[in-house]
Formats: C-alpha cells, structure tokens, sequence
C-alpha cells in the first residue's frame, strides 16, 4: 500500500541545461522590460534634443486667409481653426519670444512682435480677396532675414495647401536656411459653385433695348440637393434671375435677359446663393453710350465682310466714304480702315499720321499690287514700315500672340488645336525698331499676317492680306470680327470694366483732362488715393493693384468732368477647391529642414506620421508591460511546462 518510491514518481526531474535557459529567458525579459521602461520615461529627453535655440533665429507665421480658407470642418472655417492653433502655438511659446505675423494681406510689421503684440493681431485678422503663392512668402521671409541680418528662420505655414497657391516641388532656394513647418488644415469633402465668367453679347451696352448677359458657372464636388439660384441686380433693383442646372462637364451656361434707362454708370453684379459666400458675386460696370463710330474708306467697292462685322443691331455707327474723299476732321470716329488700298496719296497719309498721334486706331487692309512704291512712300510718313514684295504661297498661320491686346478675352484659354486662318498670298513687311511692331498671328518663317506697329500715341494694324475670299480665310474667321471690335473700343474703351483681382490689371481710361496737375483718384469702400497711372493712346491706363485690394464698384475721376465706375472681381482659380494631400507633399518636400505638422482634436500643432495617435512612450509602455507579463509566465512554470513538452 505504501511502497518506498510512491513520492519518487511524483518528482519532476529537471536538468541542469534546462535551468540555465529559463535564467537566460529571465535575463532577457528583465532586461527588456527595463529598456522599455527607460525609453518610455526618456523621450522627453530625445525630443528636447530636436528642439531648436530660437533666441537667434526668426520665427514666422504664415496664416493662409485666403478664400479657400472659408470652407467650414465642422460648425467652424478652416481659417478660424488655423487662427485658434496659430494663437495656442503663440501662448505657448517661451517667454520674450517674438514672431513675424505674414498673411496673403500687407504684413501688419516687418519687424518681429512680441507675443502680446501677435495675438492682438491674429484677433483682428480675417477672410481677404487676396491669394498669394508659396514662392511670394517665403521670398519675403529671405528678404526679412537679408535685412534683419539673421542666418535662420523658422516658418509656421498655416494653410489648405490649394494646388493653385503650393507648388507640388520644393525650391531649394527659397528653403535655403529655413526650417519649413507645414501645418495642414484641410477639408477633404470640399464642394463649390462659383461664377467662372460674364460677359454681354454685344460689343456695348444698349438703352432701351433687350441685352443679354451670358453667365458661365462651374460645379465642383457633390451637387446640392436644390438648384441654386443665379440673380442679376443692377444698381440694387433686381432685374433677372434663372436657376442653375449643370451637364456633365459640371457647369452651367445661362443668358439673362435685361434693360436700362440712361446713359449713366450701371453697377451689375451677379449673385449665386451657395454656401461658401467668397466667390458668389461677379461685378460688372457699363454704361451705355453712343455707338461707337468707325470710318471705313474704300478705295473701290464696299467690303461685305467689314460691313456685316459693324451691322447696327451691335452697337456700331458705320460710315463709309471713297479714300480720296477722307474728312479732315477724324475726331469723332474710334477706328479707321483703309479698305482695299493699293496706294497711299502724300494726304492721306499726313491725315492717317494726324490720327494716330491723336490716340485713334486705324486698320490697313491693302490690295494686291505690283506698284509698291504707291503704297511705300505714303507708309513712309506714318512710320518706318515698308511692304518688301508678295509670297504667293498658299499657308496657314501657325502662331497666335495670345499677350496682345486683340487676343485677350476673345477665350478663355486658347485651345490648343485652335485653327488659324490660311492666306493664299501676303505681303512680307518690313518694319524698323521705331515702328514698335507686335505680331498678332504669323505664320511659320515669321511673316506677320496681322500686326500692329506703336509709332505714335494710335494703334495701327496692317493686314498682310486682303480682306477677301480670294486673298484667303481671314476673313469670315472668328477671329476677324472680334478684332475689329476690340480696335474700335480701344481708342474709346471705358464703356465697360469687369477686373480681376491679381492679375496686375490696368483700366483704359479715355480721359482728356488728366495730366500731373489732375491726376486720376480712385475712391469707393473708404479708399481715396492715387493708384498708379500712365499715358496710353488717347487716354491713359490706370493700375488699380496694390491701390486697392478689395473686390467691389470704385469711382476713377479726374477734375470735375471725367469720371469712370470700374468693376473688381476675385481671382476664381482660388475658387478651385482643389487640395494636395500631405503624403504627396511629404514626397516632394523631403528635406532635412521640412517638417509636416497637423491638428489633433484638441486644435494643437502635432508631428503628422503614421504614429501620430500611439505616441512612442506608449509604445514604450506596453512593451515593458508585456515583457513584466512574460517574466511572470516564466517564473510562474509556464516554460517548465513547455520545455516538457518538448
């Protein structure tokens, strides 16, 4: 019943290898456990390491206040959110710190503030019309360090990271010596409705009859659940209004129809009831005038096409007369065509000479002559341009000087199969250096087939071809009407202003009275100044930037009698709600000196990485947590267990 080895059978024999390797799995468990612990109560250590002496450097903050900002995360805008960290990271900040306040607006210092001097600032800062690029901020951070003598800078860029304001590539020279903190704010579900374009259907604005008003709006994002509704006020009374609906392209092309009274200014403006409110509005100024009057003098017969370009329904005054009964007095008409010449009489010329010296524009379309001379040396009183012979090849033209005045605003963007008129011969014309010549659209070898030569104060365009089916395509083209609109209203212009803001835009205007003793003020939302002006053609051309930086309806005068309302509009590629994401960024800005923040819930500046949630001490923390688990299985039996079953 009790034998002498009972007891024996119940002992676990052990053997000296297995003791030594649970000792060693002891060792190696406490000794992690104890690394991670260290790491874990360590970190403020490293991470105070990385942290930079700012007494010797210039700390900036950039605060994106641009347009694109106002889209709402939540109950609040992007930009009152990146206000709010901008303010944390102020407060928090060690005592005597300084700081460069920059926004898309005129920096409030170009010294460094304080911080009580900051917050001030930060509170009183708010949505502008202005958009400015990267480049532009972090040149003006190099220029604060030229000039404050400081090797260093840290920038705080608080911003959406739009694409059409932050380039996708790094420009070393710009980051040279500045450690780049790109704080991110964005809203990924982002959706707009802005009003990408206006314009009348005809040349002028007409008293008494129907105009019609061609709005153009773009879609981006998600489409609301009811149709937004576009609204045409003009001088405060509403005058039309039509619901938008858009086509697959995500846009929606409406025509409004309208009348005035008067020959007064009218103030249109074009709302859209969207949520984001910065880019619903398109303002246009007009008045209606008398029809712009253009003298056509015909060496032979009338031009159908000259005459169906200027038909009365668009706003023109067409009157026709033989060349070599040319009036004297060419003062009242805008534009001047020489149709169909083929030679150029010592008296006319000096008229069409007295013209352009007057600011007026004339248009020269020549006939096809073998007697040069006749057209020569009556060129020759007009400026240093000389018709050198025919090339009676068939071509096409091949470019288009999209910079010119006559190009600009016929589209929106030049398409890139566009199709130029072909000639079957043309006149190669030779021009010197004080002709000023600008080619409108040439062909290959670099003949002009329409240019436009700057002698005097007038524009002069010369045609190298005749204005006729036989001489070619141009015209019954598109681009001949608009052409010959643009040359009559640049001799009278002011009829109608719609600006863009950023654009470095001038006003035309035809004011006669304005010199150095009167110059032209511009007023209208509390402005009073003097912007920027010079003289151009019959009038002189006013640059309203940086004058004014606010979209709305301002008043240009000079003396008592010329006085002009022009039209301000914001950029609309700041409507484009398009973002880069962080980690496409984080690619292309990779270097040492550029480092991508985010927010986190509380709205604190973080380090914006894949452990942004699960800091490293909490890492650290577990880690040792699991090790102190494993030592107890350990000593527990649990691996006496495992290695007897092995």
């Amino acid at each position: 019943m009790f034998p002498h080895v009972r007891f024996l059978k119940s002992i676990q024999l052990k053997s000296q290898k297995q003791s030594e390797l649970k000792y060693k799995w002891l060792l190696a468990l406490r000794l992690l456990f104890l690394a991670s612990l260290i790491l874990a109560f360590a970190q403020p250590f490293f991470t105070g390491k990385d942290k930079k002496e700012t007494g010797n450097r210039l700390q900036v903050i950039y605060l994106d206040n641009s347009g694109s900002m106002s889209v709402k995360k939540g109950a609040r805008t992007l930009f009152e959110v990146a206000r709010d960290a901008a303010k944390r990271q102020v407060q928090q900040a060690s005592a005597g710190s300084k700081f460069i306040l920059l926004t898309n607006d005129k920096p409030q210092s170009y010294q460094p503030l304080p911080a009580d001097k900051i917050l001030t600032e930060l509170n009183s800062i708010d949505i502008s019309a202005n958009s400015k690029p990267a480049g532009k901020i972090l040149s003006t951070v190099q220029g604060m360090m030229q000039s404050e003598a400081i090797t260093s800078a840290d920038v705080y860029y608080y911003s959406d990271f739009q694409q059409n304001a932050f380039p996708a590539k790094e420009d070393k020279t710009l980051t040279k010596n500045i450690h780049f903190y790109g704080v991110a704010v964005q809203q990924d579900d982002a959706s707009n409705i802005y009003i990408d374009t206006a314009y009348l259907d005809a040349p002028v604005l007409q008293t008494m009859q129907q105009n019609k008003l061609i709005v153009r709006s773009r879609l981006l994002g998600d489409a609301p659940k009811e149709n937004p509704v576009l609204q045409l006020t003009i001088n405060g009374q509403v005058k039309s209004a039509a619901a938008l609906q858009f086509n697959d392209k995500k846009e929606s092309i409406d025509t409004l129809s309208f009348s005035v009274t008067g020959a007064a200014w009218q103030q249109m403006m074009l709302t859209i009831n969207d949520a984001l409110r910065f880019d619903d509005t398109f303002r246009i100024a007009a008045r209606s005038t008398p029809n712009l009057s253009v003298l056509v003098l015909n060496e032979s017969q009338p031009n159908p096409y000259i005459q169906a370009a200027f038909r009365s329904d668009n706003g023109f005054q067409l009157t026709q007369s033989s060349i070599d009964k040319m009036p004297a007095d060419v003062s009242p008409y805008n534009l001047i065509i020489l149709n169909g010449i083929t030679q150029l009489d010592k008296t006319t010329a000096n008229n069409i000479n007295l013209a352009l010296q007057n600011g007026l524009s004339v248009c020269v379309f020549p006939a096809k002559t073998n007697q040069l001379t006749l057209l020569n040396d009556g060129l020759k009183q007009i400026g240093d341009i000389q018709f050198g012979g025919i090339d009676t090849s068939l071509q096409t033209a091949t470019n288009l000087q999209q910079g010119n005045a006559l190009v600009s605003d016929i589209f929106e963007h030049v398409p890139e199969n566009v199709q130029l008129p072909t000639s079957r011969w043309h006149y190669v014309i030779n021009a010197g250096l004080s002709a000023n010549q600008q080619s409108v659209i040439s062909f290959r070898n670099g003949d002009p087939l329409m240019a436009v030569y700057t002698p005097s104060k007038g524009q002069l365009y010369i045609c190298a071809s005749a204005a006729d089916i036989e001489s070619g395509n141009f015209a019954n083209s598109y681009f001949f009407a608009p052409f010959l609109y643009k040359m009559a209203m640049q001799s009278r212009g002011g009829d109608m202003y719609a600006l863009t803001l950023g654009k470095q835009q001038s006003a035309f205007l035809p004011f006669n009275n304005a010199g150095e003793r009167s110059m032209v003020h511009i007023t209208g939302n509390g402005i009073n100044a003097i912007p920027a002006q010079r003289p151009a053609g019959k009038g002189l051309d006013v640059f309203i930037e940086p004058t004014v930086q606010v979209p709305g309806f301002y008043s240009l005068t000079a003396g008592n009698t010329d006085t002009a309302t022009i039209a301000l509009n914001n950029d609309k590629t700041e409507s484009v709600l398009s973002f880069w994401s962080i980690s496409s960024l984080k690619s292309q800005w990779d270097g040492e000196n550029i480092h991508w923040m985010g927010l986190n819930d509380a709205g604190d500046v973080k380090p914006v990485s894949v452990f942004d949630s699960f800091p490293l001490w909490k890492v650290c923390a577990i880690l040792a947590l699991i090790m102190l688990a494993a030592e107890t299985y350990v000593l527990a039996g649990g691996f006496r267990k495992q290695s007897a079953a092995i």
